[in-house]
């Protein structure tokens, strides 16, 4: 026998060298004999031809990957054991592969958040950070095999994900690496929450049944569709409205009666990561902002120019009758030839603000004071405006005379000094002012007469209808 075939582990037989006819017991004595010399073999083949299985419990090496951009990230395989047999019954657990997105990496919007998701495993660790080293927050799923950032990006920031997977063992490991860049706007714009003379709106404020809320952004706005699509108007009860464009920057809205009273209205402007530009101008929202404001009782006052007498009913009922003297009338020609009109002219208003005092003159509506029918600067008290024009209610005791009487004024309603104080200190920014019987153009929408213009007007300022 050879020492090749030992290596082998082929036992010769000694079947040639073997007597024709042998006894049983013999035969017996030499299977035996046999057996033991082809057991002693085995045993010496397995002592030189196996190793013990790597690593520490047999477990699997640790694989340490990193993905290029666009690829999912994939632990090694594990080596068959030795022989082609495993020791186990159960197949190989399956390989864990980890995939992140966006799949775009530069002018991510940043409104899109970061996902990581495990194939085949979980994830152990995840992290982004900017590029100022800030990290991002996210959340896991239940299961742990996916994770999302829960918070805005930053514009032209880098992110970079760093996220860990193992398998269901626990013991293969992957790791993923990638960077994304955010959208780099041209320029931001701001939304502002106003009433309609151009102070701010009060978050939590109690405003009339006629409030018209306006947002004026700091920019042009290029594409109106979208930034009024970004414009939200919550009220509780629900009643529909909408926006009017009344310049480039500017939006107005109302429903198309007035409101109830109690009624919350919440106006959100959801700019942020929103394009309100358009490919060549990429002009971004620079903040999200929102504002609430109640809805008080029903204040409608009528101001006949015919009985020169303005009436005041809130909720309905007649709270009070106050004498006026209202515009004279006629057509004069301002500073720069325009017509400028003397009727206090027929519309609905609201209630723009209040002034104690408010300065008025001439000149600020194009009628100079050295003019026929000018007049210098004076301190008017009690003064609650009702145009943007400068139409008030006020005070004006010279003219008491006339109050009840004769309309003498160039347009603002005339009242003796307790009913404008009255008036003043009742009234709210919103409230309704319908001006009847009078003479001259009605009042337009640029003038604060929103409630003058017909509804299918009104609709046809929106961007969206």
């Amino acid at each position: 026998m050879t020492q090749d075939s030992r290596k082998r582990g082929s036992v010769p037989t000694a079947e040639a060298a073997r007597p024709k006819t042998t006894s049983r017991a013999a035969r017996s004595r030499r299977i035996a004999a046999a057996g033991t010399a082809v057991a002693a073999l085995c045993a010496g083949f397995l002592t030189a031809c196996t190793s013990a299985s790597s690593g520490t419990g047999g477990g699997r090496p640790v694989a340490h990957t990193t993905s290029s951009p666009g690829s999912p990230a994939t632990a090694p395989s594990t080596p068959a054991p030795a022989g082609g047999s495993s020791s186990s019954s159960q197949p190989p657990a399956p390989t864990v592969t980890l995939s992140a997105g966006p799949a775009n990496t530069t002018h991510l919007n940043v409104l899109k958040p970061i996902t990581v998701t495990a194939a085949n495993g979980s994830l152990k660790r995840v992290t982004v950070v900017n590029d100022s080293g800030k990290v991002v927050t996210g959340v896991f799923s239940a299961n742990r095999t996916s994770w999302h950032t829960s918070e805005d990006l930053g514009y032209d920031r880098t992110y970079t994900l760093t996220a860990v997977g193992t398998d269901s063992s626990g013991e293969s490991t992957v790791r993923l690496h990638r960077s994304w860049h955010t959208v780099v706007p041209d320029n931001y714009t701001l939304p502002y929450f106003d009433t309609v003379y151009g102070s701010a709106l009060e978050n939590n404020a109690t405003y009339g049944v006629g409030m018209i809320p306006v947002v004026n952004f700091d920019e042009s706005i290029p594409n109106e569709a979208a930034a009024e699509r970004a414009l939200r108007v919550e009220t509780t009860p629900h009643i529909d409205g909408s926006w009017t464009w009344v310049n480039d920057h500017t939006l107005h809205w109302r429903p198309q009666q007035f409101y109830k009273p109690g009624t919350v209205v919440t106006i959100k402007a959801m700019v942020y990561g929103k394009n309100l530009g358009d490919q060549s101008y990429r002009l971004f929202g620079q903040e999200d902002r929102s504002i609430s404001f109640r809805i008080g009782q029903r204040h409608v006052s009528i101001a006949n120019a015919k009985s020169h007498h303005v009436k005041v009913y809130f909720g309905g009922k007649l709270v009070r009758k106050m004498p006026t003297s209202m515009g004279r009338g006629g057509i004069v020609k301002g500073d720069h030839g325009q017509n400028i009109y003397l009727w206090t002219m027929p519309g609905t208003y609201t209630v723009l603000g209040h002034e104690n005092p408010a300065k008025m003159c001439s000149d600020t509506y194009g009628l100079p004071a050295n003019s026929p029918n000018g007049y210098p600067c004076e301190k008017i008290p009690f003064a609650t405006k009702i145009s943007t024009d400068g139409i008030y209610l006020h005070e004006l005791d010279t003219t008491v005379w006339a109050q009840g009487h004769e309309n003498v004024s160039h347009g603002c309603l005339n009242l003796n000094r307790t009913n404008a104080q009255w008036f003043y200190d009742h009234s709210l920014v919103g409230d309704v002012v319908e001006v009847v019987h009078s003479g001259g153009p009605e009042i337009q929408l640029w003038q604060g007469g929103d409630w003058s213009v017909p509804w299918s007007q009104w609709l046809a300022g929106s961007a969206l209808h």
